[in-house]
């Protein structure tokens, strides 16, 4: 059975990219359809993020379009608070997503000049067929696990979990357990398991920036009236005054400052949780890159040999937009992220456009919504004209 929909735009994905995007066509009466593969809004934050979550950054650059925090909410918003703020936000706006719908395919029609998007209704098991003249991809950076391929790995007698599946470390108190990946859910994992007692290693590859959550919060001020380069100098000297030298304790520093890496390369500096403090104990062991695994025994580049309970692999997620986007070449490259430099990514060739795909953030994702938005409202208002 096939059901057929037509609408000005579909937005494909209903976290806070197309939430977001939703709530800007309403505020100008633009109709469209948003479809979700699952059976809630902002799976990713609902299910997958771990109990102790905050958001990283504070609250001011956190809010979505048209809609701020309570006046009482902390500088560093909980998940659970953000989770609320997500529902009260599809409330105030009256948006509603088709869950359970899982687009298989767009593709762009050259002589009707509109996308024509194939999607399953997982809770009828039917064939619904959109066409848009517009179409959203807010399907988020971190569609897909991303665990890389370690020899050995698939044999390893232990628990193997991806960093999307770890609530809590209580159950791995006493037990060897290897944290793949340096980033803040790595860092952050790794002083959760180490607080529930469990024998902690971290790999660290590469060179990261350690910073406060105040660092960061002082240097995205500061961006705005100072040369980012001067703004790195602060916050690497800060830094250091901070932690002191972690160079003996396995952490170097990248030679491009923080501020500019983001803005280069999209990836962040880590906020610290108090993982730094436990490394320069002792508590928590840093170990170079893994070579093979076998058995239960983690060998790593160093040579040396550690057996290990559990690895856990923080190791972070892929866009899985180029799956079921043909003809989304004019945006999107073979990873399935924006072509274009920031800030001009948001857009493609024939009303195609993606929220949330910069690494920006919700901060971006509020930007890339409200452009979208008024992309779509002139192009139907010239028309129309």
């Amino acid at each position: 059975p096939l059901e057929m929909e037509s609408v000005p735009v579909l937005i494909v994905g209903a976290g806070p990219a197309g939430l977001a995007t939703a709530a800007c066509l309403g505020q100008f009466s633009i109709p469209y359809a948003i479809v979700e593969r699952e059976s809630c809004s902002a799976s990713l934050w609902r299910n997958r993020a771990y109990d102790r979550l905050k958001l990283h950054l504070a609250k001011e650059f956190c809010e979505l379009p048209h809609m701020s925090y309570p006046v009482d909410a902390p500088t560093y918003i909980p998940k659970t608070l953000f989770v609320k703020y997500l529902d009260d936000y599809v409330e105030r706006f009256n948006i509603q997503p088709k869950y359970l719908t899982s687009v298989e395919s767009s593709t762009y029609d050259n002589d009707e000049k509109c996308w024509s998007i194939v999607a399953t209704d997982m809770s009828k098991c039917t064939t619904v067929k959109f066409t848009a003249k517009f179409l959203v991809v807010a399907s988020g950076e971190n569609s897909a696990e991303n665990i890389p391929m370690i020899p050995g790995l698939e044999n390893f007698p232990g628990d193997v979990i991806h960093s999307s599946s770890y609530k809590s470390g209580k159950s791995y108190s006493g037990k060897n357990v290897l944290v793949v990946g340096s980033g803040n859910s790595g860092m952050e994992i790794a002083y959760d398991l180490a607080t529930h007692g469990a024998n902690t290693s971290i790999v660290i590859r590469s060179p990261i920036h350690v910073m406060t959550k105040e660092l960061i919060r002082l240097g995205m001020a500061l961006a705005h009236h100072l040369p980012l380069n001067l703004v790195d100098k602060l916050l690497v000297m800060a830094a250091y005054l901070i932690f002191g030298d972690l160079s003996r304790h396995g952490i170097t520093r990248p030679k491009m400052g923080p501020m500019t890496l983001k803005s280069e390369t999209g990836r962040s500096a880590v906020i610290d949780v108090g993982t730094v403090g436990l490394i320069k104990k002792g508590i928590i062991k840093v170990q170079g890159g893994i070579s093979k695994i076998k058995g239960n025994i983690v060998k790593f580049q160093c040579s040396k040999r550690i057996s290990f309970d559990a690895i856990v692999f923080a190791t972070g997620y892929k866009s899985t937009a180029n799956i079921w986007l043909k003809n989304g070449e004019s945006m999107l490259n073979g990873n399935g992220l924006p072509i274009q430099k920031y800030p001009n990514h948001w857009k493609g060739e024939n009303g195609l456009y993606c929220a949330g795909l910069a690494r920006r953030g919700l901060a971006g994702i509020a930007a890339d919504a409200k452009n979208i938005a008024n992309d779509i409202k002139s192009v139907i208002d010239s028309m129309s004209s």
